[in-house]
């Protein structure tokens, strides 16, 4: 008579919990087109930047969407520019879930600008991650703590501004 083994519960491994992916974008922008004809310039430095960010926090499922949104030449003043809208347009559609930016002001130098960007976020469950200011909108304390680095990019952009003047 041959003895019978049970079976071991580690014959078949049960998967662990799986981590739902997170498509990030990449958002860039450069106030002037200076420099932006070198071989690496900084709207390629800014993604790098956001890329190594997404990996750091592959285990939180997070993956870099395919699709650039540079905006070389275009004032944070202003939400008229074409990466930007794009970006906006793709948060609209469903296809991102993070936005990661280098710095806060290279998404805008508003506040007002920023409510309103923040808003679309909202809306659609997006979050919003700074790279070199480990910010992340998901908190509502993280948010308070948003206004006073962009009220001192206002601040400069405006002061900028009657220099220029």
């Amino acid at each position: 008579m041959r003895s019978q083994r049970p079976v071991s519960s580690s014959a078949t491994p049960t998967p662990g919990p799986v981590t739902p992916s997170r498509r990030c974008a990449v958002y860039t922008r450069k106030s002037t087109d200076e420099g932006l004809d070198q071989e690496y310039n900084s709207l390629e430095a800014q993604r790098d930047a956001g890329l190594a960010f997404i990996a750091s926090q592959r285990h939180e499922g997070w993956i870099a969407v395919e699709e650039g949104y540079d905006d070389g030449g275009y004032s944070g003043g202003h939400l008229d520019r074409p990466a930007l809208k794009r970006l906006l347009a793709d948060i609209e559609a469903g296809r991102i879930d993070i936005v990661v930016v280098y710095k806060i002001d290279r998404l805008t130098r508003s506040l007002a600008d920023f409510a309103k960007l923040v808003e679309v976020f909202d809306r659609n469950g997006v979050s919003f991650v700074s790279v070199t200011q480990q910010f992340n909108t998901t908190t509502s304390m993280v948010r308070l703590k948003l206004i006073l680095p962009l009220s001192f990019a206002q601040f400069v952009r405006e002061v900028t501004g009657e220099r220029i003047r």
